[in-house]
């Protein structure tokens, strides 16, 4: 039991990061470029979110904000509410969360199995079609009918971004010294914001791609329909103003599939719907990299969650009209088999 007096519990943080870098030679197999994945997806909920919801919630908990008993209201694809969910169970305050439909199945089941209470929203906001607009448009409501109830915002909260420039990219640095070119998926744009502070503050040769998806509004981008989750956005969140990336790369939905059945065929990785557009932004500009470069991929999230859609050919089918047999020779096509 956490008690009302404690500082935050050092040992909360230290299962979180530490994440290993690995080489994607079978997928990207030049001799003269090297390719390292970040695995995100060891972290204890399987992403990236643990570091961001562990960065917000200490620091609110540091300011006296958070503590036992509060109920704390997040809206969330789905990864950061499971690690904030994870976070509740071992300091004892209530955790409530919003998604909206196209949160997995198994990511909402996850989060529930942790205790937390999930609000889902059915419709988009009628003024924007956007369904992260209403889920924000939801937690404002529950925040004020709640008693005492407080939201962290991931999608303004700096202290997201101090997680990732003093972990997730520190550790880049440390294991593989500073990358030519990095390829980080973008929604909060907090795990971005963060590898680009580090990168200017300590002045790296980084090239920083963000990789958006063709219909967020992100960066400039114009809106339009997106079905997968985790990338993306449909509103610029305040957090983005911290974030100037090199350049944006923007890839449409059934690439990040391809891009991610080609991952998990050519190197036994099975990630999730941002890392498959990581990978497709990667290999589309793969052959034109310099020799001697040296490119970190952000493996964002695992993809159990996604079994039902990135890794589902029927239901490729029904949302996307491709039949499996194209499919398969996209996937085909990115790995040089065609």
């Amino acid at each position: 039991m956490v008690r009302v007096t404690d500082t935050f519990p050092a040992r909360l943080g230290r299962d979180i990061g530490g994440t290993p870098l690995t080489p994607l030679a079978r997928l990207f197999p030049r001799d003269d470029v090297r390719v390292l994945a970040k695995l995100e997806n060891r972290n204890p909920t399987g992403s990236a979110k643990d570091r961001s919801a562990l960065g917000i919630i200490r620091d609110a908990w540091e300011a006296g904000r958070l503590k036992p008993g509060t109920v704390v209201v997040e809206s969330s694809s789905g990864n950061l509410a499971m690690a904030a969910a994870r976070l509740a169970r071992l300091l004892d305050f209530r955790f409530e969360c919003v998604v909206d439909p196209r949160a997995n199945a198994r990511t909402v089941a996850a989060i529930e199995a942790y205790g937390a209470k999930v609000h889902r929203v059915t419709e988009p906001d009628p003024e924007t079609g956007d369904f992260l607009v209403a889920r924000l448009h939801l937690v404002r409501s529950l925040v004020e009918e709640i008693p005492g109830a407080i939201s962290l915002d991931q999608y303004s909260n700096v202290a997201a971004i101090r997680a990732h420039a003093e972990g997730t990219m520190r550790e880049i640095v440390d294991a593989a010294g500073a990358p030519d070119r990095l390829y980080v998926a973008t929604s909060t744009t907090g795990t971005i914001g963060g590898c680009l502070r580090l990168v200017t503050d300590e002045h790296l040769p980084t090239e920083v791609v963000a990789v958006d998806a063709e219909g967020s509004v992100l960066f400039g981008g114009e809106r339009g329909r997106r079905m997968l989750s985790g990338y993306g956005a449909g509103f610029v969140p305040p957090l983005s103003e911290h974030s100037q990336p090199a350049r944006v790369a923007r890839v449409d939905d059934l690439s990040a599939i391809a891009a991610a059945r080609a991952l998990v065929r050519a190197e036994g990785l099975l990630a999730g719907a941002s890392t498959g557009a990581v990978m497709a932004a990667a290999l589309r500009e793969y052959d034109s990299l310099p020799a001697g470069a040296t490119v970190v991929v952000m493996v964002h999230d695992g993809g159990m969650a996604y079994l039902d859609t990135v890794y589902d050919d029927d239901w490729v089918a029904e949302h996307f009209g491709l039949p499996a047999a194209a499919l398969h020779r996209f996937v085909d096509e990115l790995l040089g088999k065609a």
